[in-house]
Order: structure tokens, then sequence, then C-alpha cells
């Protein structure tokens, strides 16, 4: 997870929610050089896309992208391979962003903070705690106060573009569940959640 430095909104309009959504992929990859990117983008008709390799460095379970921030779930299969992949979706999107926006400088708080899940009951409550984030943006207090209207909080999330599970046979396989039972589970979840406020 990261966040835009003096909580700066670092998503301004759908083609940079896109853009970062496309970086999740782009990205996730040993051999693609931030530089292949950037020239890329600037120079799209003049040069050709790289070419991609297989090698992926973590399977990304589920994301959100909020205006000031992101969190992402993901699971390494090499080494290291969730660090190297933050230090290139956070410098590849700032790049992208600066340019698009002329502008220089940082665009996160500090490097993107890497938790380690140590606990079952810890990686069984992360997916939930990413994909029920955005409430935060009709409800700014339901966490702690419990939901004003529940209704509009699961027809804003039905229809809220920026989170999502991405690996679905990884993720649901890892989660024991299907794709309509995970999505039952989360609404009952937030049902019970909210009651008992």
């Amino acid at each position: 997870m990261n966040r835009g430095v003096e909580k700066r909104k670092i998503f301004l309009d759908d083609e940079d929610y896109y853009r970062f959504f496309h970086n999740l992929s782009d990205f996730n990859n040993k051999d693609l050089t931030l530089l292949s990117y950037v020239a890329r983008r600037k120079y799209s008709s003049a040069i050709r896309k790289p070419k991609r390799s297989k090698k992926k460095l973590v399977n990304v379970l589920c994301w959100c992208m909020m205006p000031n921030h992101y969190h992402i779930l993901v699971q390494e299969i090499v080494d290291g391979g969730a660090s190297i992949f933050s230090k290139k979706l956070s410098s590849g999107y700032t790049q992208y962003f600066n340019l698009k926006n002329d502008r220089s400088g940082v665009l996160f708080q500090g490097k993107s903070k890497i938790i380690q899940l140590k606990k079952d009951e810890h990686f069984i409550y992360i997916p939930y705690y990413i994909l029920l984030n955005p409430i935060k943006l009709i409800e700014p207090n339901w966490k702690e106060k419990g939901l004003k209207n529940y209704k509009r909080a699961v027809k804003f999330l039905d229809d809220y573009k920026w989170s999502g599970i991405m690996e679905k046979d990884v993720f649901f396989k890892l989660f024991d569940s299907t794709e309509k039972q995970f999505k039952k589970d989360l609404i009952n979840w937030l049902s019970d959640f909210s009651a008992i406020r």
C-alpha cells in the first residue's frame, strides 16, 4: 500500500486509474524495464512494444485504488518479488503521472508499505479490508460508527470500478471459495459488522 505525498490525490481521472490498473500487469515482470514503459508512452509511434517475459514476480490477488492511495494483496512467486514489483509499480506510475501532468518530484509518501501476513486470521481478513475500502468514499467513519445506509453501501461497492480480484483462479483456491460464495461472504461480513456497531 502507498498514498500520495501530503495525502494528495494520485488518481485525477479515469485514464490514471486505467493506467495504474494496467501497470499491475505491465510491471509484474522480471524483465520489463521502467524506461521501456516511459519511452512507449512518450514515443509510442516510434518505439515497438517491448517483448514481455512470462516471468511474473507476484500473483496479484486483490486490489483497490482510492483517490489518494491504493492497496494490493500479492503472493510472491520469486524471493523479493513483492519489493521489486512495488518499486517498479510506484516508479513507473510516478513517471507516467509526472509526464502527463507536467510536474516533477515524488508522488508517493515514501516507500510502499509491504506487510507480510503471518497469521491465518490476518490473511483471511485482508481481502475484506481491501475490497470494502471504497465505502470510505461515501461514509468516511463507517468502521467506527457503522453504516448509515447498508443497501447504499452494497450498491456503491457493486458499481465501484477501481477494486477487484485479479488472478481469480489463484485467489479462490487460496481462500477455498468460489466467486459467488466469496461475494456472498463479503456482503454477509459487511452486514454482520454493521449490526454489531
